[in-house]
């Protein structure tokens, strides 16, 4: 029984796994916006609303989490610098998920992962 197991494992290891979250949060944060399968969006938007949330705090402790997480360090100082006043008056939901349709590869359902 998989009681309060949360979460996805997109049939990857744990370790390929989180590599991926902190990827497609990175190019998040880069571009603004993503194309994405609906699953992989779905855990990454939680992940990013985190990341922005560390950014409106505005501590030393709080960008050493997101440099612990962001695998870039210029997209840290954007979140810091950009992002984060842009949503300091929001409380959450920071991320829109529009959908856009099946791939014609395999029919995967595809998404547009964006900032608000």
């Amino acid at each position: 029984m998989r009681h309060q197991v949360a979460g996805r494992r997109l049939s990857r290891p744990t370790a390929q796994r989180w590599l991926l979250y902190r990827n497609l949060a990175t190019d998040l944060f880069r571009h603004e916006k993503l194309v994405t399968t609906e699953a992989k969006a779905k855990e990454v938007r939680g992940l990013a609303e985190k990341i922005i949330t560390l950014g409106k705090e505005g501590s030393l402790v709080s960008r050493r989490r997101a440099l612990a997480f962001v695998t870039d360090e210029k997209i840290v100082g954007k979140v810091f610098a950009e992002l984060a006043p842009r949503y300091a008056q929001r409380q959450g939901g920071y991320t829109r998920i529009v959908k856009l349709g099946p791939r014609l590869g395999d029919g995967a359902h595809m998404v547009q992962l964006e900032m608000v």
